[in-house]
C-alpha cells in the first residue's frame, strides 16, 4: 500500500478548524512550512487577570498552539509530554501577540521545540515543549 504525502501547511489548519479552544482565543496562523509555524492573536478584556495583565495561562496557550501545530508538521501525530514557559514581559489588552517555533530537533520520535512569543519585535515569553511522535499518520 502507497502512503499518501501530506502538504504540511494543511495539517496545522486541520488542526485550528478542529479545535474550539484556539479559536475562541482568535488565533490565526500566520506562517507554516514543515518544521516550523508562526501563529498570532490579540489580547482580549476577557483574557485578563486581577491585575488588568493578561493572564499567564494566555501566552502560555498560544505558544503552546505554535508548538502543537509546529510539531505535526512532519505528518505524524504527535503529542506534547512536557512543556515550560518563561514570562518575560507583562501583556495588556489590545496587544497582538505572535508565537512561532522557531526551533525543531527531530533526531528521534520525541521532538523537541522552542517557541518565541513576541509583541512586535519584542521577545515576551519563552515556551519550551517537548513532543513524542506516533506512528500515526495524519489523513487530510
Amino acid at each position: 500500500m502507497t502512503q499518501k504525502l501530506i502538504d504540511s501547511n494543511l495539517i496545522p489548519k486541520q488542526m485550528l478548524s478542529q479545535d474550539p479552544f484556539s479559536q475562541w482565543l482568535g488565533i490565526e496562523i500566520i506562517e507554516v512550512e514543515k518544521g516550523r509555524c508562526k501563529v498570532g492573536m490579540t489580547v482580549r478584556k476577557e483574557m485578563l487577570n486581577s491585575m488588568g495583565k493578561a493572564h499567564g495561562g494566555i501566552s502560555y496557550s498560544l505558544a503552546d498552539t505554535a508548538f502543537g501545530f509546529s510539531a505535526n508538521t512532519h505528518g505524524k501525530y504527535a503529542v506534547s509530554i512536557e512543556t515550560s514557559i518563561n514570562h518575560i514581559e507583562a501583556l495588556e489588552e489590545g496587544d497582538y501577540l505572535t508565537a512561532e517555533a522557531t526551533v525543531d530537533i527531530t533526531k528521534t520520535k520525541v521532538g523537541f521545540n522552542i517557541v518565541e512569543v513576541k509583541r512586535g519585535n519584542d521577545i515576551v515569553a519563552l515556551f519550551k515543549g517537548v513532543v513524542y511522535r506516533t506512528s500515526k499518520n495524519w489523513e487530510i
